[in-house]
C-alpha cells in the first residue's frame, strides 16, 4: 500500500507515521503545505491512500484539489468538527479528529483495505466548503495540567511550564517555580496538545517552552545546548536531526 500524509505540523506527521507503522502501514513520504504538495504530485504517482490534514500552514488542503486532479483515497485529519464532517460528505474514506486516536486510525485504515466497490475518486464542492469556513475556528491547545500532589489535585497553567521531560518512564513539567510535576500523559500524546508556536521538541526525552529560553550555544557533533531560565537539573540538547526546524521554529 502506497501511503503519503499532507500534515503542516511535522511533530504530528511524525506521530501518525509511526502509529501507521505499528499497524504495518509505511508512509515514506510526508508533506507539510499546499505548495509543496502540489509541487510534489505534480512530479510523481499518485498513492493509494492519503492521509490529509485539512488547515495547512499556507492555506486549506482543498485548494490541492483545485489544481490537481487526484486520484486518490483520502482520509481527513482535522481538529475541527465541521471541517471533518463536510469531509466526511466529500467523498472521503473517512475523517480522523485530532489528537488521532490508534483505535480510531486501525479502523479507518480496515475500512479502506476492506473498500472493494467504491470509486477511488475525490469530488470536492468548493462553494459548499467556501461557505462553511466563512467564520474559522481557532485550533484549540491546552491552557492547563492538572496535577496530583499528595492528596491535591494542582492546575498548572501552559505559560508557567519551562519544559516538558520524560524520566525513568514518566514524564515531568518543570515550572518556572523550578519544582517538577508528573503528568499522565506520555511525549508522544502531547504531540497534539501543545502549540507549537510555543513548544518545540527539541528531541526524544524533551518539549522546551520558547519563552522559557534564556541561551542558546553550540555542542558537539552539530547540536545545540539550551539553557531555561530556571531548569538546572540536566543538559538540554537539540537532537543533530532537530536542529534546522528548531532553527526555523525559533524565527
Amino acid at each position: 500500500m502506497n501511503v503519503l500524509i499532507i500534515e503542516d505540523e511535522k511533530p504530528s506527521a511524525r506521530r501518525l507515521q509511526r502509529m501507521l507503522k505499528s499497524l504495518n502501514v509505511e508512509a515514506e513520504t510526508m508533506l507539510h503545505s499546499v505548495e509543496e504538495s502540489i509541487n510534489w504530485f505534480q512530479n510523481n504517482g499518485h498513492p493509494d491512500l492519503i492521509f490529509l490534514d485539512i488547515q495547512l500552514s499556507d492555506g486549506l488542503s482543498f485548494e490541492i484539489f483545485e489544481v490537481i486532479d487526484i486520484n486518490s483515497a483520502v482520509i481527513f485529519t482535522t481538529a475541527y468538527d465541521e471541517y471533518a464532517l463536510q469531509a466526511f460528505k466529500l467523498n472521503s474514506i473517512d475523517y480522523l479528529l485530532k489528537p488521532i486516536d490508534e483505535d480510531d486510525l486501525k479502523a479507518a485504515v480496515d475500512k479502506f483495505k476492506n473498500r472493494t466497490h467504491q470509486s477511488q475518486s475525490v469530488t470536492l464542492d468548493f462553494n459548499d466548503i467556501k461557505k462553511l469556513l466563512v467564520n474559522p475556528i481557532e485550533r484549540e491547545y491546552k491552557k492547563r495540567f492538572s496535577v496530583k500532589v499528595g492528596q491535591h489535585l494542582k492546575l498548572i497553567n501552559i505559560e508557567d511550564i519551562e519544559c516538558i521531560f520524560s524520566e525513568n518512564k514518566g514524564t515531568y513539567a518543570h515550572t518556572v517555580e523550578g519544582r517538577n510535576y508528573l503528568l499522565d500523559l506520555t511525549l508522544d500524546q502531547l504531540e497534539d496538545e501543545l502549540e507549537p508556536d510555543v513548544f518545540f521538541r527539541i528531541s526524544r526525552k524533551f518539549y522546551v517552552n520558547i519563552n522559557a529560553i534564556k541561551d542558546i550555544v553550540s555542542y558537539t557533533n552539530s547540536r545545540l545546548q539550551i539553557k531555561l531560565n530556571h531548569f538546572n537539573e540536566q543538559e538540554i540538547i537539540v537532537a543533530r536531526e532537530r536542529v534546522k526546524d528548531f532553527k526555523n521554529w525559533l524565527e
